[in-house]
């Protein structure tokens, strides 16, 4: 066994799920565990069987791993219970977990007051579960809950639970920083202490982030000695979550010496990994999340962007492909023209700009336009439509004559109180002029309508375009509701194509149109590219 080696084990599945908000379906389960298991992580935590029933079902149609062991979490025997008749351990040893980790105490102040048993009593439960599982499952681990709170208030209690597990065969001991409330150099000391009585490759460390240190800490735990982190993808866990693996993983494949058993290849999938179990939640990615967040590899000052032109490694810490991310520049009241320049290769926009003049101009378009209150960061398809204006590159696919929006707040003839919205607009397609009405959910949903009813029969690719998210910032809240408004809108289509159209006025329903009107023809724009 190298004593280089940390092994990962994961419990998104078990202590990410007591996330509030966050429930797992099988199915849910079933994708987050087999992208787990092909990025190469050593242990899954499956969750607690005989605890409910997506738990029961998941373990008993457990998922298809190629080279992650599946494990089962559970608590040691009940007080005055042998391990043979106590029905927890049962539903342990019948899953079809490969491995066990079991709960158990290791602070002499919870099993005073909390269980209220002999201290010798906790003692033997934990040797005796260990012992009773390791001669059924393939691995027997012991979860010394409330270890480093425990062992600050007594040290030999603390560290007599331990050797109980370790001299009963379990395979892992894991120290539990169980409130979150220990610090880096604590965790070293505690840590190293307990190498002097266990040896370091028999020791996990499982944090939790109460004080925003749970990186911190597995990281110190590792330096100190243990050679297996417990953690959950993007930090998921109660209260102020855990230990996040997407950042643990790259930190040690490539900032340390320690080998992960993770392959190049896997580490260029965390990324997407991280951004599944988003979508699994239905909640939108944290962009600032290190090595994979949209953020972590964004450039906006303009001086910024002209080092990373010269050479990325001014401004990034790693290559963002290594773990599946991108450079990405944006363009602001703050760019500089590396920034243009930057953004226009990223969208494969090569101008005819011998003289740098409509370069020159795009720029100050740009500021300008952010001065007015509009705001590129975030909404790459206006940029790229104001860009390609710029150079004369979008076809003018329509023309808005007028468009006037009713809402109609009255009383049905139910007498239940109704507000209706519809839509009116005129517009010039080629040589057509065309007038359609539309209702809808509200007067931006009924503009919207109208639009596509009078584009469809010219346009039918804007058939599988739907609208994705609609976010309104008051820009000049001192005029109350003279304010001007942003409107940002973000559209998708069949294809999974992504893009975001910011729109601003003093009126909301016209900001709003300015944005559905760039999101419709950057949906033009590259049909026709596609060759659609």
């Amino acid at each position: 066994m190298s004593e280089n080696r940390v092994y990962l084990f994961d419990s998104t599945l078990r202590d990410g799920q007591q996330t509030q908000g966050v429930d797992f379906s099988v199915a849910d389960k079933t994708a987050i565990a087999t992208g787990l298991d092909r990025i190469g992580v050593d242990y899954i935590e499956g969750g607690w069987p005989g605890a409910n029933p997506t738990d029961n079902e998941f373990f008993s149609t457990r998922p298809q791993l190629s080279s992650s062991l599946f494990v089962a979490f559970g608590m040691t025997r009940r007080p005055g219970r042998s391990v043979e008749n106590d029905p927890g351990l049962a539903s342990l040893v019948n899953s079809a977990a490969d491995a066990v980790c079991i709960v158990g105490k290791t602070w002499d102040f919870h099993v005073d007051v909390a269980l209220d048993i002999a201290r010798s009593e906790n003692i033997d439960m934990i040797g005796e579960s260990v012992a009773f599982l390791k001669t059924r499952k393939q691995e027997a681990l012991f979860d010394a809950e409330h270890f480093f709170d425990g062992y600050k208030a007594n040290p030999e209690f603390a560290m007599d639970c331990l050797l109980s597990a370790y001299q009963a065969g379990a395979r892992w001991i894991v120290l539990c920083d169980t409130n979150g409330g220990t610090l880096p150099h604590e965790i070293r000391r505690i840590v190293g202490e307990v190498t002097q009585k266990i040896p370091g490759t028999h020791l996990g460390i499982h944090c939790h982030n109460d004080t925003e240190n749970a990186v911190a800490n597995s990281l110190a735990a590792v330096e100190a000695g243990a050679r297996q982190i417990q953690g959950t993808l993007n930090g998921l866990g109660e209260r102020c979550g855990n230990a996040n693996l997407v950042s643990l993983i790259p930190s040690l494949k490539l900032k340390t010496s320690y080998d992960i058993g993770i392959s190049d290849a896997q580490l260029a999938q965390l990324t997407s990994l991280s951004h599944m179990l988003d979508e699994r939640l239905n909640r939108a990615a944290q962009s600032n999340m290190a090595y994979v967040g949209q953020s972590a590899f964004t450039h906006k000052g303009g001086l910024h962007v002209s080092a990373v032109e010269k050479d990325p490694r001014t401004y990034e810490h790693i290559e963002p492909s290594l773990v599946g991310n991108h450079r990405h520049v944006i363009v602001s009241d703050q760019a500089g023209r590396s920034n243009v320049i930057a953004m226009l290769r990223d969208m494969d926009i090569t101008p005819d700009d011998q003289d740098g003049s409509k370069m020159g101009k795009l720029l100050q378009r740009v500021k300008d336009r952010e001065y007015e209150g509009y705001s590129y960061d975030g909404a790459e398809a206006s940029f790229e439509l104001l860009a390609r204006r710029a150079f004369g590159e979008v076809p003018k696919y329509f023309s808005l004559s007028r468009f006037r929006v009713m809402d109609d707040r009255r009383r049905d003839a139910r007498g239940k109180l109704v507000t209706e919205s519809e839509a009116t607009v005129t517009l010039e397609v080629g040589s057509r002029h065309i007038m359609e009405v539309s209702t809808g959910n509200g007067p931006v949903n009924a503009l919207d309508c109208a639009l596509r009813k009078a584009l469809l029969p010219f346009y039918p690719a804007l058939e599988d375009m739907v609208l994705l998210d609609y976010k309104v910032r008051i820009l000049t809240p001192q005029d109350g509701t003279r304010a001007v408004t942003r409107v940002m809108i973000e559209s998708g289509d069949s294809k999974g194509r992504r893009w975001t159209t910011v729109g601003v006025s003093p009126n909301i329903i016209d900001a709003s149109y300015n944005a559905i009107n760039d999101g419709i023809t950057w949906k033009l724009f590259h049909e026709k590219a596609a060759g659609a």
